[in-house]
Protein backbone atom coordinates (compact mmCIF):
# COMPACT_ATOMS: atom_id res chain seq x y z
CA UNK A 1 0.00 0.00 0.00
CA UNK A 2 1.88 2.90 -1.18
CA UNK A 3 2.07 6.08 0.71
CA UNK A 4 0.51 7.96 -1.76
CA UNK A 5 -2.53 5.74 -3.13
CA UNK A 6 -6.05 7.05 -1.73
CA UNK A 7 -6.05 3.60 0.18
CA UNK A 8 -3.38 4.82 2.20
CA UNK A 9 -4.43 8.36 2.77
CA UNK A 10 -8.15 6.28 4.00
CA UNK A 11 -6.00 4.10 5.99
CA UNK A 12 -3.79 6.72 7.60
CA UNK A 13 -6.92 9.30 8.25
CA UNK A 14 -8.70 6.89 10.23
CA UNK A 15 -5.92 5.55 12.20
CA UNK A 16 -5.38 9.37 13.19
CA UNK A 17 -8.63 9.75 14.21
CA UNK A 18 -8.93 6.49 16.36
CA UNK A 19 -5.28 7.49 17.87
CA UNK A 20 -6.63 10.87 19.66
CA UNK A 21 -9.84 9.07 20.57
CA UNK A 22 -7.62 6.19 22.14
CA UNK A 23 -6.85 6.67 25.88
CA UNK A 24 -3.25 7.87 25.86
CA UNK A 25 -1.29 4.94 27.66
CA UNK A 26 -2.89 2.47 25.22
CA UNK A 27 -2.25 4.68 22.01
CA UNK A 28 0.89 2.29 21.22
CA UNK A 29 -1.22 -0.71 20.89
CA UNK A 30 -3.72 1.21 18.21
CA UNK A 31 -0.08 1.78 16.50
CA UNK A 32 1.05 -1.75 16.46
CA UNK A 33 -2.66 -3.03 15.29
CA UNK A 34 -2.68 -0.38 12.12
CA UNK A 35 0.91 -1.72 11.68
CA UNK A 36 -0.61 -5.50 11.62
CA UNK A 37 -3.27 -4.15 9.35
CA UNK A 38 -0.94 -2.34 7.38
CA UNK A 39 1.50 -5.19 6.26
CA UNK A 40 -1.81 -7.67 5.99
CA UNK A 41 -3.03 -4.93 3.28
CA UNK A 42 0.16 -4.08 1.33
CA UNK A 43 0.29 -7.82 -0.29
CA UNK A 44 0.53 -11.27 0.41
CA UNK A 45 -1.06 -11.34 4.06
CA UNK A 46 0.73 -14.30 4.94
CA UNK A 47 4.23 -12.49 4.58
CA UNK A 48 3.40 -10.71 8.27
CA UNK A 49 5.25 -13.92 9.64
CA UNK A 50 8.21 -12.94 8.47
CA UNK A 51 8.85 -9.47 10.84
CA UNK A 52 6.77 -11.69 13.31
CA UNK A 53 9.41 -14.41 13.44
CA UNK A 54 12.25 -11.68 13.50
CA UNK A 55 11.10 -9.62 17.03
CA UNK A 56 10.25 -13.31 18.19
CA UNK A 57 13.89 -14.11 17.64
CA UNK A 58 14.98 -10.87 18.78
CA UNK A 59 12.82 -11.24 21.75
CA UNK A 60 13.92 -14.60 22.60
CA UNK A 61 18.02 -13.07 22.19
CA UNK A 62 17.36 -10.07 24.52
CA UNK A 63 15.20 -12.38 27.78
CA UNK A 64 18.58 -15.06 27.59
CA UNK A 65 21.11 -12.31 27.33
CA UNK A 66 18.39 -10.34 30.40
CA UNK A 67 18.41 -13.90 32.57
CA UNK A 68 22.27 -15.07 32.48
CA UNK A 69 25.15 -12.76 33.40
CA UNK A 70 27.67 -14.64 32.37
CA UNK A 71 29.34 -13.47 29.39
CA UNK A 72 30.11 -16.89 27.13
CA UNK A 73 25.97 -17.62 27.72
CA UNK A 74 25.43 -14.19 26.21
CA UNK A 75 27.53 -14.43 23.21
CA UNK A 76 25.94 -17.84 22.53
CA UNK A 77 22.51 -15.61 22.60
CA UNK A 78 23.66 -12.95 20.56
CA UNK A 79 25.47 -15.31 18.17
CA UNK A 80 22.25 -17.33 17.24
CA UNK A 81 20.54 -14.37 17.46
CA UNK A 82 21.89 -12.42 14.62
CA UNK A 83 22.33 -15.92 12.91
CA UNK A 84 18.27 -15.78 12.63
CA UNK A 85 17.66 -12.21 11.76
CA UNK A 86 20.95 -12.22 8.91
CA UNK A 87 20.20 -16.59 7.98
CA UNK A 88 16.64 -15.02 6.92
CA UNK A 89 17.66 -11.92 4.99
CA UNK A 90 19.90 -13.62 3.13
CA UNK A 91 18.47 -16.98 2.43
CA UNK A 92 15.52 -14.65 0.89
CA UNK A 93 17.34 -11.58 -0.59
CA UNK A 94 20.77 -12.92 -1.53
CA UNK A 95 21.15 -16.64 -1.96
CA UNK A 96 20.07 -16.27 -5.49
CA UNK A 97 22.87 -13.66 -5.90
CA UNK A 98 25.66 -16.41 -4.70
CA UNK A 99 23.88 -18.67 -7.35
CA UNK A 100 23.72 -16.22 -10.37
CA UNK A 101 27.69 -15.23 -9.66
CA UNK A 102 28.42 -18.62 -10.05
CA UNK A 103 26.49 -19.87 -12.94
CA UNK A 104 27.53 -16.54 -14.44
CA UNK A 105 31.85 -17.69 -13.98
CA UNK A 106 30.54 -21.43 -15.10
CA UNK A 107 28.93 -19.72 -18.07
CA UNK A 108 32.09 -18.68 -19.30
CA UNK A 109 33.48 -22.62 -19.54
CA UNK A 110 30.05 -23.92 -20.52
CA UNK A 111 29.02 -21.75 -23.19
CA UNK A 112 27.19 -19.20 -21.12
CA UNK A 113 25.50 -22.73 -19.29
CA UNK A 114 24.90 -22.09 -15.53
CA UNK A 115 25.18 -25.06 -13.02
CA UNK A 116 22.88 -24.10 -10.29
CA UNK A 117 19.30 -22.72 -10.79
CA UNK A 118 18.03 -20.39 -8.36
CA UNK A 119 14.88 -20.04 -6.24
CA UNK A 120 11.67 -18.26 -6.07
CA UNK A 121 10.76 -16.91 -2.77
CA UNK A 122 8.07 -14.14 -2.01
CA UNK A 123 10.17 -11.47 0.21
CA UNK A 124 8.33 -9.62 2.95
CA UNK A 125 8.12 -5.75 2.47
CA UNK A 126 11.09 -3.83 4.37
CA UNK A 127 12.89 -7.00 5.06
CA UNK A 128 16.24 -5.10 5.15
CA UNK A 129 15.04 -2.12 7.06
CA UNK A 130 13.18 -4.02 9.67
CA UNK A 131 15.75 -6.38 9.81
CA UNK A 132 18.64 -4.22 10.93
CA UNK A 133 16.93 -2.09 12.94
CA UNK A 134 16.11 -5.03 15.34
CA UNK A 135 19.73 -6.47 14.49
CA UNK A 136 21.14 -3.07 15.72
CA UNK A 137 18.69 -3.73 19.02
CA UNK A 138 19.93 -6.65 20.30
CA UNK A 139 23.46 -6.18 19.50
CA UNK A 140 23.08 -2.72 21.72
CA UNK A 141 21.02 -4.76 24.54
CA UNK A 142 24.25 -7.34 24.44
CA UNK A 143 26.58 -4.40 24.90
CA UNK A 144 24.65 -3.04 27.67
CA UNK A 145 24.10 0.12 25.76
CA UNK A 146 20.19 -0.44 25.34
CA UNK A 147 17.83 -1.42 28.20
CA UNK A 148 16.10 -4.73 27.19
CA UNK A 149 12.46 -4.38 26.37
CA UNK A 150 10.74 -7.40 28.25
CA UNK A 151 7.52 -6.91 26.69
CA UNK A 152 7.06 -8.52 22.85
CA UNK A 153 4.04 -6.62 21.83
CA UNK A 154 6.10 -3.30 22.26
CA UNK A 155 9.06 -4.70 20.70
CA UNK A 156 7.33 -5.94 17.59
CA UNK A 157 5.87 -2.21 17.27
CA UNK A 158 9.40 -1.27 17.60
CA UNK A 159 10.05 -3.68 14.37
CA UNK A 160 6.88 -3.09 12.24
CA UNK A 161 5.84 0.42 12.91
CA UNK A 162 3.92 1.01 9.71
CA UNK A 163 5.48 4.15 8.40
CA UNK A 164 9.56 3.06 8.57
CA UNK A 165 8.67 -0.45 7.14
CA UNK A 166 7.99 0.58 3.77
CA UNK A 167 11.32 2.36 3.15
CA UNK A 168 13.12 3.42 6.35
CA UNK A 169 14.66 5.41 8.70
CA UNK A 170 16.58 2.63 10.27
CA UNK A 171 15.61 2.84 13.69
CA UNK A 172 17.59 2.71 16.62
CA UNK A 173 15.94 1.56 20.00
CA UNK A 174 18.04 3.70 21.76
CA UNK A 175 17.30 6.47 20.29
CA UNK A 176 14.06 6.21 18.95
CA UNK A 177 12.23 3.18 20.89
CA UNK A 178 10.79 4.32 23.97
CA UNK A 179 9.13 6.94 22.60
CA UNK A 180 6.60 4.50 20.55
CA UNK A 181 5.15 3.83 23.98
CA UNK A 182 4.50 7.38 25.31
CA UNK A 183 1.85 9.19 25.62
CA UNK A 184 1.50 11.45 23.32
CA UNK A 185 -1.06 14.29 23.67
CA UNK A 186 -2.81 15.85 21.07
CA UNK A 187 -0.52 19.15 20.03
CA UNK A 188 -1.92 21.07 17.53
CA UNK A 189 1.50 22.42 15.94
CA UNK A 190 2.68 19.01 15.69
CA UNK A 191 0.29 17.54 14.00
CA UNK A 192 0.17 20.63 11.31
CA UNK A 193 3.32 20.65 10.57
CA UNK A 194 3.29 16.71 10.46
CA UNK A 195 0.68 17.06 7.67
CA UNK A 196 3.07 19.94 5.68
CA UNK A 197 5.70 17.65 6.14
CA UNK A 198 3.89 15.02 4.17
CA UNK A 199 2.74 17.50 1.48
CA UNK A 200 6.52 18.21 0.77
CA UNK A 201 6.68 14.70 0.28
CA UNK A 202 4.09 13.90 -2.25
CA UNK A 203 4.90 17.03 -3.79
CA UNK A 204 8.53 15.58 -4.52
CA UNK A 205 7.08 12.13 -5.48
CA UNK A 206 4.10 12.76 -7.74
CA UNK A 207 5.36 16.11 -9.39
CA UNK A 208 9.02 15.57 -9.55
CA UNK A 209 9.59 12.22 -9.36
CA UNK A 210 7.23 10.25 -11.68
CA UNK A 211 7.94 12.86 -14.41
CA UNK A 212 11.79 12.32 -14.09
CA UNK A 213 11.11 8.33 -13.89
CA UNK A 214 9.42 9.04 -18.05
CA UNK A 215 12.79 10.74 -19.36
CA UNK A 216 14.90 7.92 -17.19
CA UNK A 217 12.81 4.93 -18.67
CA UNK A 218 12.68 6.21 -22.11
CA UNK A 219 16.22 6.30 -22.18
CA UNK A 220 17.50 3.80 -20.21
CA UNK A 221 14.94 1.28 -21.42
CA UNK A 222 16.20 1.63 -25.23
CA UNK A 223 20.06 2.92 -24.37
CA UNK A 224 20.91 1.40 -27.22
CA UNK A 225 19.21 4.24 -29.15
CA UNK A 226 21.11 6.61 -27.27
CA UNK A 227 24.41 8.20 -26.86
CA UNK A 228 26.05 10.76 -25.81
CA UNK A 229 24.40 14.01 -24.09
CA UNK A 230 21.17 11.94 -23.41
CA UNK A 231 22.50 9.59 -21.53
CA UNK A 232 23.62 11.95 -19.15
CA UNK A 233 20.30 13.64 -18.53
CA UNK A 234 18.78 10.66 -18.62
CA UNK A 235 21.73 9.78 -15.71
CA UNK A 236 20.69 13.39 -13.83
CA UNK A 237 17.31 12.96 -14.12
CA UNK A 238 17.29 9.56 -12.82
CA UNK A 239 19.49 11.38 -9.87
CA UNK A 240 16.86 13.51 -9.39
CA UNK A 241 13.65 11.14 -9.56
CA UNK A 242 15.69 8.53 -6.95
CA UNK A 243 16.20 11.55 -4.22
CA UNK A 244 12.60 13.03 -4.58
CA UNK A 245 11.33 9.54 -4.73
CA UNK A 246 13.55 8.10 -1.30
CA UNK A 247 13.29 11.33 0.26
CA UNK A 248 9.57 12.11 -0.59
CA UNK A 249 8.89 8.70 1.06
CA UNK A 250 10.77 9.93 4.26
CA UNK A 251 8.98 13.08 4.35
CA UNK A 252 5.73 11.63 4.22
CA UNK A 253 7.01 8.53 6.79
CA UNK A 254 8.22 11.27 9.43
CA UNK A 255 5.33 13.48 8.64
CA UNK A 256 3.15 11.18 9.78
CA UNK A 257 5.01 9.74 12.38
CA UNK A 258 5.12 13.51 13.90
CA UNK A 259 1.05 14.00 13.91
CA UNK A 260 1.38 11.03 16.32
CA UNK A 261 4.17 13.06 18.44
CA UNK A 262 6.56 10.36 17.81
CA UNK A 263 10.26 11.80 15.81
CA UNK A 264 12.06 9.58 13.76
CA UNK A 265 15.35 10.46 12.73
CA UNK A 266 16.08 11.83 9.29
CA UNK A 267 17.63 10.23 6.65
CA UNK A 268 18.50 12.87 4.32
CA UNK A 269 20.54 16.22 4.14
CA UNK A 270 20.28 18.12 1.49
CA UNK A 271 23.19 15.20 0.16
CA UNK A 272 23.55 17.16 -3.56
CA UNK A 273 25.26 20.29 -1.67
CA UNK A 274 28.11 17.92 -0.60
CA UNK A 275 31.64 18.55 -1.52
CA UNK A 276 33.02 14.84 -1.10
CA UNK A 277 31.77 12.12 -1.40
CA UNK A 278 32.54 10.71 2.38
CA UNK A 279 30.31 14.47 3.13
CA UNK A 280 27.48 12.60 0.52
CA UNK A 281 27.04 9.88 2.79
CA UNK A 282 26.79 11.53 5.92
CA UNK A 283 23.68 12.91 4.09
CA UNK A 284 22.81 10.64 1.86
CA UNK A 285 20.72 7.38 3.48
CA UNK A 286 21.65 8.80 6.72
CA UNK A 287 20.95 6.02 8.85
CA UNK A 288 22.19 3.19 7.05
CA UNK A 289 25.52 4.96 6.90
CA UNK A 290 25.23 5.23 10.68
CA UNK A 291 24.10 1.32 11.33
CA UNK A 292 27.25 0.70 8.88
CA UNK A 293 29.54 2.23 10.86
CA UNK A 294 28.32 1.55 14.19
CA UNK A 295 27.40 -2.40 13.51
CA UNK A 296 29.97 -2.87 10.56
CA UNK A 297 32.95 -1.10 10.60
CA UNK A 298 34.35 -0.09 13.92
CA UNK A 299 33.96 -3.77 14.91
CA UNK A 300 35.51 -5.28 12.09
CA UNK A 301 39.02 -3.00 13.39
CA UNK A 302 38.27 -4.46 16.72
CA UNK A 303 38.75 -7.80 15.92
CA UNK A 304 41.81 -10.00 16.72
CA UNK A 305 42.34 -10.69 12.72
CA UNK A 306 42.50 -6.84 12.17
CA UNK A 307 44.57 -5.71 14.97
CA UNK A 308 46.76 -8.56 13.78
CA UNK A 309 46.77 -6.85 10.06
CA UNK A 310 47.72 -3.69 11.41
CA UNK A 311 50.63 -4.24 13.40
CA UNK A 312 52.08 -6.14 10.80
CA UNK A 313 51.13 -3.51 8.03
CA UNK A 314 52.71 -0.96 10.63
CA UNK A 315 56.01 -3.41 10.80
CA UNK A 316 56.56 -3.29 6.47
CA UNK A 317 54.97 0.14 5.26
CA UNK A 318 55.74 2.36 8.42
CA UNK A 319 52.71 3.70 11.03
CA UNK A 320 50.65 6.00 8.58
CA UNK A 321 50.53 3.97 5.52
CA UNK A 322 50.01 0.75 7.57
CA UNK A 323 47.03 2.34 9.52
CA UNK A 324 45.91 3.84 5.87
CA UNK A 325 46.07 -0.08 4.44
CA UNK A 326 44.21 -1.55 7.54
CA UNK A 327 41.23 0.96 7.62
CA UNK A 328 40.83 0.78 3.81
CA UNK A 329 40.72 -3.00 3.93
CA UNK A 330 37.76 -2.78 6.61
CA UNK A 331 36.12 -0.04 4.21
CA UNK A 332 36.30 -2.90 1.60
CA UNK A 333 34.24 -4.89 3.39
CA UNK A 334 32.27 -2.31 4.46
CA UNK A 335 31.28 -0.76 1.53
CA UNK A 336 30.97 -4.08 -0.45
CA UNK A 337 28.09 -5.00 2.44
CA UNK A 338 26.36 -1.51 1.50
CA UNK A 339 26.41 -2.18 -2.07
CA UNK A 340 25.23 -5.82 -1.10
CA UNK A 341 22.53 -4.35 0.89
CA UNK A 342 20.96 -2.36 -1.76
CA UNK A 343 20.35 -5.47 -3.59
CA UNK A 344 21.46 -9.12 -4.60
CA UNK A 345 23.84 -7.85 -8.18
CA UNK A 346 26.43 -6.73 -9.11
CA UNK A 347 25.26 -3.59 -10.46
CA UNK A 348 24.65 -2.58 -7.01
CA UNK A 349 27.76 -3.54 -5.34
CA UNK A 350 29.94 -1.97 -8.12
CA UNK A 351 27.20 1.61 -8.34
CA UNK A 352 26.40 1.90 -4.64
CA UNK A 353 29.37 0.48 -3.11
CA UNK A 354 32.95 -0.62 -4.79
CA UNK A 355 32.91 2.53 -6.66
CA UNK A 356 32.44 4.71 -3.73
CA UNK A 357 35.07 2.90 -1.71
CA UNK A 358 37.07 3.64 -4.65
CA UNK A 359 36.41 7.20 -4.60
CA UNK A 360 37.25 7.35 -1.28
CA UNK A 361 40.52 5.37 -1.12
CA UNK A 362 41.95 7.21 -4.50
CA UNK A 363 40.55 10.80 -2.46
CA UNK A 364 42.76 9.64 0.86
CA UNK A 365 45.84 9.01 -1.15
CA UNK A 366 45.72 12.06 -3.33
CA UNK A 367 44.59 14.59 -0.82
CA UNK A 368 48.57 15.33 0.84
CA UNK A 369 49.17 16.15 -3.38
CA UNK A 370 46.12 18.52 -3.42
CA UNK A 371 46.75 20.25 -0.86
CA UNK A 372 49.94 20.63 -2.01
CA UNK A 373 48.99 21.91 -5.31
CA UNK A 374 46.31 23.77 -4.18
CA UNK A 375 49.01 26.13 -1.82
CA UNK A 376 51.52 26.28 -4.79
CA UNK A 377 48.86 27.57 -6.97
CA UNK A 378 47.43 30.21 -4.33
CA UNK A 379 44.00 29.10 -4.22
CA UNK A 380 41.92 29.78 -0.98
CA UNK A 381 40.41 26.62 -0.29
CA UNK A 382 37.50 28.64 1.42
CA UNK A 383 36.27 29.91 -1.92
CA UNK A 384 32.62 29.70 -3.07
CA UNK A 385 33.71 29.28 -6.59
CA UNK A 386 36.02 26.04 -5.49
CA UNK A 387 32.89 24.83 -3.21
CA UNK A 388 30.65 25.02 -6.62
CA UNK A 389 33.59 23.00 -8.36
CA UNK A 390 33.18 20.56 -5.06
CA UNK A 391 29.61 20.16 -5.49
CA UNK A 392 29.49 19.29 -9.32
CA UNK A 393 32.58 17.31 -8.98
CA UNK A 394 31.05 15.13 -6.38
CA UNK A 395 27.54 14.99 -8.21
CA UNK A 396 29.34 13.89 -11.66
CA UNK A 397 31.23 10.80 -9.60
CA UNK A 398 27.76 9.68 -7.59
CA UNK A 399 26.40 9.90 -10.45
CA UNK A 400 28.48 7.24 -12.55
CA UNK A 401 27.37 5.19 -9.70
CA UNK A 402 23.68 5.70 -10.42
CA UNK A 403 24.27 4.32 -13.35
CA UNK A 404 24.69 1.17 -12.79
CA UNK A 405 22.09 1.64 -10.11
CA UNK A 406 19.62 2.07 -12.65
CA UNK A 407 20.81 0.13 -15.27
CA UNK A 408 20.20 -3.71 -16.20
CA UNK A 409 23.26 -5.29 -15.86
CA UNK A 410 26.87 -4.31 -15.19
CA UNK A 411 27.58 -5.07 -18.57
CA UNK A 412 24.58 -2.25 -19.88
CA UNK A 413 25.90 0.03 -17.44
CA UNK A 414 29.76 0.07 -18.84
CA UNK A 415 28.00 0.11 -22.22
CA UNK A 416 26.00 3.25 -21.48
CA UNK A 417 29.11 5.13 -19.91
CA UNK A 418 31.51 3.81 -23.25
CA UNK A 419 28.31 6.00 -24.98
CA UNK A 420 28.31 8.53 -23.13
CA UNK A 421 32.14 9.79 -23.93
CA UNK A 422 30.10 10.41 -26.97
CA UNK A 423 29.06 14.06 -26.76
CA UNK A 424 29.03 15.31 -29.88
CA UNK A 425 25.17 15.43 -30.04
CA UNK A 426 24.81 18.44 -27.89
CA UNK A 427 23.65 20.65 -30.24
CA UNK A 428 20.60 18.38 -31.31
CA UNK A 429 18.66 19.67 -27.89
CA UNK A 430 18.60 22.88 -29.27
CA UNK A 431 16.87 21.65 -32.26
CA UNK A 432 13.91 20.16 -30.02
CA UNK A 433 14.93 16.12 -29.43
CA UNK A 434 14.80 17.30 -25.66
CA UNK A 435 10.94 17.03 -25.59
CA UNK A 436 10.83 13.43 -27.36
CA UNK A 437 12.11 12.14 -23.97
CA UNK A 438 8.55 11.58 -23.03
CA UNK A 439 8.04 14.94 -21.11
CA UNK A 440 6.46 17.88 -23.84
CA UNK A 441 7.29 21.07 -23.58
CA UNK A 442 4.89 21.88 -21.00
CA UNK A 443 5.48 18.87 -18.86
CA UNK A 444 9.41 19.66 -19.13
CA UNK A 445 8.64 23.01 -17.65
CA UNK A 446 6.61 22.00 -15.13
CA UNK A 447 9.38 19.69 -14.26
CA UNK A 448 12.24 22.11 -14.31
CA UNK A 449 9.87 24.59 -12.05
CA UNK A 450 9.29 22.08 -9.36
CA UNK A 451 12.81 21.07 -9.58
CA UNK A 452 14.03 25.08 -8.91
CA UNK A 453 11.33 25.12 -5.98
CA UNK A 454 13.05 22.17 -4.33
CA UNK A 455 16.39 24.23 -4.82
CA UNK A 456 15.10 27.45 -3.41
CA UNK A 457 13.76 25.68 -0.13
CA UNK A 458 16.46 23.22 -0.22
CA UNK A 459 18.69 26.67 0.37
CA UNK A 460 16.45 28.03 2.81
CA UNK A 461 16.36 25.12 4.91
CA UNK A 462 20.27 25.00 4.97
CA UNK A 463 19.95 28.44 7.24
CA UNK A 464 16.70 27.68 9.06
CA UNK A 465 13.67 25.20 9.52
CA UNK A 466 11.27 26.44 6.11
CA UNK A 467 8.14 25.60 8.08
CA UNK A 468 9.22 27.25 11.50
CA UNK A 469 9.76 30.48 8.84
CA UNK A 470 6.50 30.05 6.78
CA UNK A 471 4.76 29.51 10.72
CA UNK A 472 5.94 32.76 11.60
CA UNK A 473 4.12 34.11 8.81
CA UNK A 474 0.66 36.28 8.79
CA UNK A 475 -2.15 33.52 8.61
CA UNK A 476 -3.18 34.72 5.63
CA UNK A 477 0.47 34.67 3.93
CA UNK A 478 0.61 31.42 5.90
CA UNK A 479 -2.34 29.55 4.59
CA UNK A 480 -1.62 30.59 1.11
CA UNK A 481 1.45 29.26 0.96
CA UNK A 482 0.25 25.55 2.13
CA UNK A 483 -2.94 25.82 -0.09
CA UNK A 484 -0.55 26.63 -2.80
CA UNK A 485 1.37 23.63 -2.96
CA UNK A 486 -1.39 21.52 -2.00
CA UNK A 487 -2.97 22.86 -5.25
CA UNK A 488 0.15 22.65 -7.23
CA UNK A 489 0.43 18.97 -6.24
CA UNK A 490 -3.32 18.16 -6.95
CA UNK A 491 -3.26 19.97 -10.19
CA UNK A 492 0.40 18.70 -11.59
CA UNK A 493 0.92 15.39 -9.65
CA UNK A 494 1.68 13.43 -12.42
CA UNK A 495 -1.47 10.57 -12.61
CA UNK A 496 -0.41 9.50 -16.03
CA UNK A 497 -0.88 6.21 -17.89
CA UNK A 498 1.62 3.39 -16.02
CA UNK A 499 0.97 5.38 -12.69
CA UNK A 500 1.60 3.11 -9.95
CA UNK A 501 0.86 5.35 -6.85
CA UNK A 502 4.19 6.29 -7.28
CA UNK A 503 5.89 3.14 -6.01
CA UNK A 504 9.00 3.97 -4.33
CA UNK A 505 12.26 2.89 -5.35
CA UNK A 506 13.28 1.77 -2.24
CA UNK A 507 10.70 -0.10 -0.99
CA UNK A 508 12.11 -3.68 -2.02
CA UNK A 509 14.93 -3.09 0.31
Amino acid sequence: MSFTSFSFLCFYVCTLIVYYLFPAKLRWLLLLAASAVYYLLSGNGILILYPIAACLAAYAGICFMERYEEAEKRRVALFLTVILLVGSLFVLKYVNFGIYTINGIAGIFRGGRGIISGFQFLIPLGISFYTFSILGYVIDVYNKIAEPQKNFLKLALYGMYFPAILSGPILRYREDGEQFFQPHPFDYKQVTFGFQRMLWGFFKTLVISERMNLIVNTVYDNYANYRGIYIWIATICFAFQLYTNFSGSMDIALGVSQTFGIKLPENFETPFFSKTIPEYWRRWHITLGVWMKEYVFYPLLRTQAFAKLGKRCKEKFGKKRGKQFTTFTAMLILWFTVGVWHGGAWKFVIGSGLLHWFYIVVGELLNPAYKKLMEKCHIRTDSKGLDLWRMIRTFFLVSIGFVFFRADSVAAACRMLASAVQIGNVGALFRGSLFSLGLDWIEFTIAVVSLLVLLAVSVLQQKESVRERIARKNIVIRWMIWYALLFYVILLGYYGPGYSAAEFIYQGF
